[in-house]
């Protein structure tokens, strides 16, 4: 069974999806730390906008691995380094490489074989896991979505304001909407859950109350 969870920035959905995997027993795949691992890579290699385009070139020669709670780049523990701003700020180089994509895409289906599996993302409900058993899109107003990423930041040492988290959030809205393939979309099939005000462990009792329920339906149709 494939459970999708889909959402912009800041929706929690990272933090729901492992939470929920944990809770039914699935595998979990963070895919935006796959397009995170790629950009570090980049980086690492001085790479700059102007040299995106080849980013596809880069993938194959990556190893990229998780263990639930970790992502590994080529055997390095990379889950903190993913996650650092500068990271962020240039993650679209890879998620709007039509090239790339193709490529990460190819590797989540391969992940998913054979497994259980929670997957998040922007488009796995929509493009990479269409007929998926169980989907779900997760949102949370703007000024929430924007705190939550300055809270996790400032965790981490990061000297930046709300403000510029805001700014940044908003043009990373904008990318996400507008990317040629891959964008950000609520699947037709899919059941939206606003996070405003509930706890990551409300919203996993939420979604997990409704797989277990498409699982009892699945086993009773056998």
């Amino acid at each position: 069974m494939v459970v999708t969870i889909d959402g912009p920035a800041g929706s929690g959905k990272s933090t729901i999806a492992r939470l929920l995997a944990q809770r039914l027993g699935f595998a979990f795949l963070d895919t935006g730390a796959m397009y995170r691992a790629v950009t570090l890579a980049a980086l690492r290699r001085g790479w700059t906008e102007a040299e995106a385009a080849a980013l596809a070139e880069l993938v194959p020669h990556l190893h990229i691995a998780f263990d639930g709670q970790r992502t590994w780049l080529n055997g390095e523990d990379v889950s903190q380094a993913i996650r650092r701003p500068e990271v962020t700020a240039a993650v679209h180089l890879a998620a709007d490489n039509p090239h790339v994509r193709q490529r990460l895409v190819e590797l989540q289906r391969q992940h998913a074989q054979g497994k259980d599996l929670v997957t998040e993302g922007r488009d796995q409900g929509t493009v990479v896991f269409p007929d998926a058993e169980c989907k779900f899109f997760l949102t949370a107003s703007r000024q929430e979505r924007a705190r939550r990423r300055w809270d996790e930041l400032r965790r981490r040492g990061a000297a930046v304001t709300l403000e510029e988290v805001l700014a940044e959030q908003d043009a990373r809205d904008q990318r996400d909407a507008s990317r040629a393939i891959g964008a950000l979309r609520k699947a037709a099939d899919a059941i939206e859950i606003c996070t405003d005000g509930l706890s990551p462990e409300d919203v996993v009792a939420r979604l997990e109350a409704i797989v277990r329920q498409r699982q009892a339906a699945a086993t009773a149709a056998i």
